[in-house]
């Protein structure tokens, strides 16, 4: 997906709790979406950083030998002036692009056998 196209806030902003519940999720449940949601972000923008630096990746191990690479730099700072994974998944929430399943709950015959 392409991140540097997204609405997000880049910095931090308060947020009305009401915005996050819905008709069959809650609260809590909303948050826990959320931050696996921004884990999963976070780690494709890291992959996709990682892979754009090992182009620049050198074989020799001499520190003197270190050079400055401009594009690498340029790199490293358009990443870091990404919104957050985590603001850009309250966003895709807030906007309803997140597909969440559900685990199938156990049946209540099952719980009502236990009582016995």
């Amino acid at each position: 997906m392409k991140y540097q196209k997204t609405n997000a806030e880049t910095t931090t902003i308060t947020r009305n709790i009401q915005d996050f519940e819905r008709e069959d999720i809650n609260i809590y449940q909303a948050l826990n979406i959320i931050s696996k949601r921004s884990i999963q972000i976070g780690l494709e923008i890291k992959d996709e950083l990682n892979g754009k630096l090992a182009e620049f990746a050198t074989t020799s191990d001499n520190l003197e030998e270190v050079f400055e690479n401009r594009e690498q730099i340029e790199i490293s700072k358009f990443y870091e002036r990404l919104p957050k994974p985590t603001l850009i998944a309250i966003q895709e929430y807030l906007e309803d692009k997140i597909y969440i399943r559900k685990k199938d709950e156990a049946p209540i015959e099952e719980d009502s056998k236990k009582d016995e």
